[in-house]
C-alpha cells in the first residue's frame, strides 16, 4: 500500500486521471479515415497544448496536433463536438463516492468543455478550474493556483491526482503532495520520485487520512 497523506481537500486532473478521453480521440481519428493514429494525434495535441503556456484557443492548438501527425486540421471539431461521449474509467465513480473531502478539478479544457467533463460525471467538484479561466495552460502554475485560492488551502493541504506526467511536476512545483495515475505504465520523469504512483484510482481513498 503507498504511503498515506494528509490533506483537507483532493484536486484531479479532468481528462486523464478521471475520463477516458483517449477512446474519443481513437473514435474520431478512425471515423475520419485514419484509424491507429488516435494516440498519435492526442500526444501531439497534449504537447501543443502544454508548450502553450499563456491560454490561447485550444480547438486551434488541438487542430495542430493534427496537422503534425498528417490529419486534416478540421478533425479538431468533430472531435470536440463529441466531448459529451466522454465516460469516466471504470473505478472512477466508487472512488469519489468514497472521498469525503472538498473535490476541485484543473483541466486544460476551456470553460465550456470543463463544465461539460464535470458533468459527466455528476459534477462532485466544489471548484472547477479551466485552462481558459486561469489563463493559462498547465503545467503552468496559474490553474493550479486559482484551484488552491478557490478551494482557500495551502498547497500542502490539497492532494493532486494527476492523469499525465507533465501534471506531476506542475503540482510539485506549487507545493502540492501529487499521486500520479499512471494507467499506460510510462517512464516516470524525474520529477515523480516525490509522487506516488499508482495504476489506477481504487486505492486513492485509502491513500488519503
Amino acid at each position: 500500500m503507498p504511503p498515506t497523506v494528509a490533506v483537507r481537500a483532493v484536486c484531479f486532473d479532468l481528462l486523464t486521471a478521471l475520463l477516458d478521453s483517449w477512446s474519443l480521440w481513437e473514435q474520431v481519428a478512425s471515423e475520419g479515415g485514419a484509424q491507429g493514429r488516435g494516440q498519435d494525434w492526442r500526444i501531439a495535441a497534449l504537447r501543443h497544448v502544454t508548450g502553450a503556456g499563456a491560454y490561447q484557443p485550444y480547438d486551434d492548438l488541438i487542430a495542430r496536433g493534427a496537422i503534425e501527425v498528417g490529419l486534416a486540421p478540421e478533425i479538431a471539431g468533430r472531435l470536440l463536438a463529441r466531448w459529451d461521449e466522454l465516460s469516466p474509467w471504470p473505478e472512477v465513480p466508487t472512488v469519489l463516492d468514497r472521498l469525503a473531502l472538498p473535490l476541485a478539478t484543473a483541466t486544460n479544457c476551456p470553460e465550456s468543455l470543463a463544465v461539460m467533463g464535470a458533468n459527466s460525471l455528476g459534477n462532485p467538484f466544489d471548484v472547477v478550474v479551466s485552462a481558459e479561466r486561469a489563463g493559462a495552460y498547465k503545467p503552468d502554475p496559474r490553474p493550479y493556483q486559482l484551484a488552491l485560492d478557490e478551494l482557500d488551502l495551502s498547497p500542502d493541504q490539497v492532494l493532486f491526482v494527476a492523469g499525465s506526467a507533465h501534471d506531476v511536476g506542475g503540482a510539485l512545483a506549487v507545493g502540492m503532495p501529487v499521486v500520479w495515475v499512471n494507467r499506460l505504465d510510462l517512464p516516470a520523469p524525474p520529477e515523480a520520485k516525490s509522487a506516488t504512483i499508482v495504476r489506477d484510482l481504487s486505492t486513492l481513498p485509502d491513500i488519503i487520512e
